[in-house]
């Protein structure tokens, strides 16, 4: 059983920055490939940003493009979500996820979109960006 952990959140004014954290308890971390996905009241969880495995690829949604960047540690087990430029849109709570299958990177990178891909979730981090 994987846990993931999430840090970071908060309140931000628009056009301020968070830095997003996610702790993963296994040391097979680095084999696993991450994404980040948000979720408004009301509304399906939507897709962020995620990175494989191999950390060599990145997909991101185009909400966030040029704002949102995701990277790991995996000395740390650790995978990160810059947040630069925030908008009130942005509002949501995050979550990290871990999908563990090891996939190459053309399979992963059709699926990476989907919450359905991942295995693990965190309990989520709450963002409120202020106008």
């Amino acid at each position: 059983q994987v846990q993931l952990v999430e840090s970071g959140g908060g309140l931000v004014q628009a056009g301020g920055s968070l830095r997003l954290s996610c702790a993963a308890s296994e040391r097979t971390f680095s084999t696993y490939s991450m994404g980040w996905f948000r979720q408004v009241p009301g509304q399906e969880r939507e897709f962020v940003t995620a990175i494989h495995w191999s950390g060599s690829s990145t997909v991101h949604a185009d909400s966030v493009k040029g704002r949102f960047t995701i990277s790991r540690g995996n000395a740390k087990n650790t995978v990160y979500l810059q947040m630069d430029n925030l908008k009130p849109e942005d509002t949501a709570v995050y979550y990290c996820a871990a999908d563990v299958g090891s996939l190459t990177r053309s399979t992963w990178s059709r699926q990476a979109q989907y919450w359905a891909s991942y295995d693990y979730w965190g309990q989520g981090t709450q963002v409120t960006v202020s106008s």
